[in-house]
């Protein structure tokens, strides 16, 4: 029999929430010894779960389990920079698996690769030379607490080509497996100067339509936006939601024109709007919202949920997860009409992944 399982990176390790029927729900864990895990995500080809890990103790590292948990090993072997370079390597970030290959980014910006399931690795690119590329090698904007590979989005029909946000900077796309790269944010928007005209965004989460390849979507600090040409332009569709900031994102599995944001205040706190936890849905593609709270604490609710922290199953009546910034997690088994909480006294929530596990 299937069952879904929810992979959960906290500031205090990585765990594991397993369901077969999508309401009760065990929770194991923690995993990883408790390091900070900022990601965690499953392979289907191999089966593995990694962690994407960073200790100020221990530095940083991968951590894999081949057994849905049940052992775990790590490795941080060529996870560095050349020390002749003078860039530093402060923290893994993100992880994106494919075709058995794994693909981690990093802080100061850069993409290291494995190909023998995170036992090593080795550096494929730090977007040299692109616009914006001297602010992130500019040694005072070196790590830690600077600018980083917040996301990694591989195209599923091509391995060679996937998409990077760069923190500040916007989105790239190589289809030369990172020997060259595309700045992709034309039509965003930016409230702020910006000495490059195709960089300067600050995108938060980008998503891709499973059913429209051609369709994404994005959440932006400065507002949500929609492309209809695999990224290459964008319009904004933020018109209808309580405020244009946020992080977490999530698009339908089988409908190109429904899309999930959970606005935040933009302020310096960036919880729930009025301490009110929602999530908001179109099913126009942007033109117009509806805020999905039934089930949802409606008041004294001041919880952040940060950009890996919501997830989407590709079930017909799909599931949709989130995380919170003081460890709840929230669950809908009917594309978020209905809301129950399956998790509670977690550490801090950094990321939330789905997977379906026969």
């Amino acid at each position: 029999m299937a069952r879904t399982v929810l992979l959960v990176g906290t500031r205090k390790g990585c765990f594991l929430l397993e369901s077969p029927d999508r309401r009760d729900w065990t929770l194991r864990g923690p995993f990883c010894e408790g390091w900070p895990v900022y990601h965690a995500i499953h392979d289907p080809g191999s089966g593995a779960i990694y962690a994407a890990a960073a200790s100020e103790w221990h530095g940083s590292a991968v951590w894999r389990s081949p057994d849905l948990g049940e052992t775990w090993t790590h490795s941080s072997e060529g996870l560095a920079y050349d020390e002749e370079a003078g860039r530093k390597l402060s923290k893994v970030s993100t992880l994106a698996a494919d075709n058995g290959r794994l693909l981690v980014g990093v802080e100061a910006p850069g993409i290291f690769e494995s190909r023998d399931q995170g036992a090593t690795w080795s550096l494929l690119s730090t977007l040299a030379g692109q616009p914006g590329s001297e602010e992130w090698d500019d040694p005072a904007n070196q790590p830690p607490g600077h600018l980083g590979i917040s996301a990694l989005m591989f195209d599923r029909d091509d391995s060679a080509r996937f998409w990077a946000i760069v923190q500040g900077i916007g989105v790239f796309e190589t289809a030369d497996d990172g020997k060259s790269w595309t700045p992709r944010n034309r039509g965003l928007r930016a409230d702020w100067p910006r000495p490059h005209e195709e960089v300067g965004f600050c995108v938060h989460k980008l998503v891709r339509s499973p059913s429209d390849r051609a369709r994404m979507f994005q959440q932006n600090h400065v507002g949500m936006h929609r492309s209809d040409d695999e990224g290459h332009s964008w319009t904004e569709i933020t018109e209808g939601l309580p405020t244009e900031f946020g992080f977490a994102a999530a698009v339908h599995p089988h409908d190109r024109d429904t899309f999930y944001v959970i606005p935040l205040d933009p302020g310096h706190g960036r919880t729930m709007v009025d301490g009110h936890a929602a999530v908001w849905r179109t099913s126009d593609g942007g033109s117009s919202w509806q805020q999905l709270d039934r089930g949802l604490p409606q008041r004294d609710a001041y919880v952040g949920v940060l950009r890996e922290a919501m997830a989407i199953d590709r079930d017909d009546d799909p599931g949709l997860y989130f995380g919170t910034s003081t460890g709840q997690i929230f669950a809908s088994v009917d594309a978020g009409d209905n809301w129950m909480q399956i998790a509670d006294f977690l550490p801090s929530i950094s990321s939330v992944e789905v997977a379906t596990i026969e």
